[in-house]
């Protein structure tokens, strides 16, 4: 439940004590102004949709444009919409940021990655990942549970599914961790961070395709392997498009699966009542709580506030509020799914919650393709950690635990936890 009072007045955006708890604000925003025009820390006007009908409704509305270009101040606003370093480093032709038909084409080249059979084929080595994780502090007693978990996990497993070598994934999680610590801070971090990435890529695809053409990497199953022999097939992938495309898929596939385990386990320890019932639920053998607690832990305190950015291409009337062409749309999805037209006590944790549709991964064609693979990874890291530390606690009091910056994603900057060594069990008790 939220710490603070509903304010009585128009609340006070992206402020860091909005950040640490937005929830009574996004209250306030859905009773009085549903849809509510404002300006971003960047200096961008946008509208923020707060409700779940409107939210659900705007996710799905192709009126409403990924194309950055769309913006009507896109001169003045390029580089402050999208991901920090993108325009720098030539990767803004990826999936969050066209519409169809260049949409359908590219989202289709690499939805067979993520299928329920690729994804159950991957529970192996996302278990091996995290009882190796644990194996490195579990004796301890302590751990940073951002640092030394839930962030190196995602980054290890996506780059095993784009096909990094295991040498040079050292690299990618420190490139990832200067995207994570100069997220809300330093946009400088995160362009160098990006360029060093994008450089990367364009190496391994000029390898990989080396090595395909020489037949050496024929029963090579990964994504970018895939990807290059799409293109080589008439699928008319350009090079840019599928850096960009490697690109989004590591930074959407790792920082929202690093935000979700973390405020997963934080918001479980905070509530005693429902992390002493999952772990109960877990000794018994039954993961059925397990699997409606994940989804409740995206609706309840998910990894993405704000889903990325829109563009009115036409006159569009949301909530009643009419929206100007290129105009930037913002759907909170923190806000809509805290909704109570659409949850009964949406403030309340409630791992067995039924009829979950939440906005987590939001809806319509632009749902998140690596959904699948991050609810493997969570339902894995969280079920682990319980398993495996059973009287897993706060090393810190809830409120000294801080929040990251920054318009889209919701994470912590670290989770401070302890735990008695002596009952920490060994890697090996189920997946």
């Amino acid at each position: 439940m939220s710490d603070q009072p509903r304010p009585a007045c128009s609340p006070t955006l992206f402020s860091w004590e909005f950040a640490a708890d937005p929830y009574p604000a996004y209250a306030w925003l859905r009773e009085h102004e549903p849809v509510h025009r404002t300006t971003l820390p960047s200096g961008v006007e946008a509208w923020l949709v707060t409700r779940y009908a409107d939210a659900r409704a705007a996710l799905a509305d192709p009126r409403l444009s990924k194309n950055p270009a769309h913006h009507s101040e896109a001169a003045h606003a390029k580089g402050k919409v999208g991901i920090p370093g993108e325009h720098s480093a030539d990767l803004v032709t990826h999936l969050l940021n066209i519409d169809p038909p260049d949409h359908t084409r590219l989202r289709r080249l690499v939805s067979k990655a993520f299928t329920p059979r690729r994804v159950a084929a991957f529970a192996p080595r996302v278990q091996e990942l995290t009882d190796r994780l644990i194996d490195g502090f579990g004796s301890r007693g302590q751990a940073d549970l951002i640092h030394e978990f839930a962030f190196p996990l995602p980054i290890y497993a996506i780059c095993d599914l784009l096909g990094v070598p295991r040498e040079d994934q050292d690299d990618f999680r420190d490139w990832a961790g200067m995207m994570i610590r100069h997220g809300g801070g330093p946009r400088g971090g995160v362009a160098r961070a990006v360029k060093r990435i994008r450089a990367y890529l364009a190496d391994l695809i000029h390898r990989k395709r080396e090595s395909l053409g020489r037949g050496d990497g024929e029963q090579s199953v990964d994504l970018i392997s895939g990807l290059i022999r799409a293109s080589d097939h008439g699928e008319h992938l350009t090079e840019n498009e599928a850096a960009a495309m490697a690109f989004i898929l590591l930074f959407a596939g790792f920082e929202t699966t690093v935000n979700l385990i973390g405020n997963g386990v934080y918001a479980l320890l905070r509530d005693p009542v429902q992390c002493d019932r999952l772990r109960r639920s877990l000794k018994e053998g039954d993961e059925g709580l397990l699997a409606t607690g994940v989804e409740e832990l995206l609706r309840y305190d998910g990894p993405v506030e704000i889903a990325t950015w829109r563009f009115a291409t036409e006159p569009v009337v949301i909530g009643g509020q009419r929206v100007a062409v290129g105009d930037p749309v913002l759907v909170v999805l923190a806000a809509a799914d805290r909704d109570p037209e659409r949850f009964a006590a949406p403030d309340v944790l409630d791992l067995s919650r039924a009829d979950n549709q939440h906005l987590g991964y939001g809806h319509g064609i632009h749902y998140c393709l690596g959904a699948p693979l991050a609810r493997l990874e969570a339902r894995t890291a969280i079920g682990t950690l319980l398993r495996r530390l059973p009287d897993l606690r706060l090393a810190v009091e809830p409120q000294e635990v801080r929040r990251r910056g920054g318009l889209i994603m919701r994470g912590l900057r670290e989770l401070p936890v302890t735990w008695d060594p002596s009952t920490a069990t060994g890697g090996g008790t189920g997946a």
